[in-house]
């Protein structure tokens, strides 16, 4: 069982889901992928500045994106640990404002996106993608939101 998910907010709470929220579609998220078994889960609230880096640093990208997933690739820990969500907040507000969406609803979409890719999901080919995009709208469906990928 999931032993614990820390949110660390590094942005001022307007607009942002509380950290009741933001775990309860992350565990909805791990029950339908098998994750549910897994250790730690840390989901980091980050600003534009934040996101940019972290993105050119690791991927390569330097520009602010909605949602990072670090998965944690240790063996052998006596408590193990899933890995850190890093969602940008003006990001995801924007995205939401500029596709016509509930904010909320986008808002776990990134939630249950970044940690299906934790999971080992990911969608680099058509393949992957669709079942990446079919677990999305199954899970949040569950948590009664729409389909992310039809235009509202």
């Amino acid at each position: 069982m999931i032993r614990s998910i820390a949110v660390q907010r590094r942005v001022p709470p307007a607009g942002v889901p509380t950290p009741g929220a933001l775990r309860g579609w992350a565990l909805a998220a791990l029950g339908a992928a098998g994750g549910a078994d897994k250790g730690e889960l840390t989901i980091r609230i980050v600003d534009e500045s934040e996101s940019a880096n972290l993105n050119g640093r690791y991927r390569g990208k330097h520009y602010a994106t909605n949602v990072l997933s670090f998965p944690y690739e240790a063996e052998g820990l006596a408590e193990p640990i899933l890995g850190d969500l890093v969602i940008c907040a003006p990001v995801v507000t924007r995205e939401a404002a500029e596709q016509g969406k509930d904010a909320r609803a986008h808002w776990a979409h990134m939630v249950v996106h970044g940690v299906l890719h934790l999971m080992g999901e990911d969608h680099e080919d058509e393949d992957e993608a669709q079942r990446m995009e079919s677990l999305e709208r199954a899970i949040l469906a569950r948590l009664d939101f729409g389909d992310p990928y039809v235009d509202e």
